[in-house]
């Protein structure tokens, strides 16, 4: 048995579970990502350096959205308002429960009802600031709250 297994039984190697590989693929992974989108970032510089006149180009391009613009961010709209519909009937519950956990002396517990909350308004905000802008570009019905 001495000399039959190899890997695992010799010094320096150390064995790799499965739980220790998924973490080592996603920083792989994810330094792949990051490495992509500083390159592409780098170029995306040199390119708007590299360019005589790209503000008059830009602003006629982002003015005017194609109709499959529209068409994506009119889903998107729908999409927000369903959430923010969602969102305005349980904020009022967690509300609730906040103040029946501090009238009972739980702290901890009312700290992160809070924390949830401000959460929510904050992306419910950042929801209207969206619609608000989908608004304004595509000036469809369904995106005004």
């Amino acid at each position: 048995m001495s000399g039959s297994h190899i890997g695992a039984r010799e010094k320096g190697v150390t064995k790799v579970t499965g739980e220790e590989e998924s973490i080592m693929i996603r920083r792989l992974i994810a330094v792949a990502a990051v490495s992509g989108s500083l390159a592409l970032g780098v170029v995306g510089v040199a390119g708007v350096a590299g360019a005589t006149t790209p503000s008059s180009a830009t602003a006629t391009a982002t003015a005017t959205p194609t109709a499959a613009q529209c068409a994506k961010a009119e889903k998107l709209a729908t999409r927000i308002q369903t959430l923010e519909t969602k969102a305005a009937a349980w904020v009022p519950k967690a509300q609730a429960r906040e103040a029946k956990a501090t009238a009972a002396g739980h702290t901890k517990v009312e700290a992160r009802i809070a924390k949830r909350i401000a959460r929510v308004e904050k992306l419910e905000t950042r929801g209207t600031t969206l619609l608000g802008k989908i608004s304004a570009k595509c000036g469809s019905a369904t995106s005004a709250s």
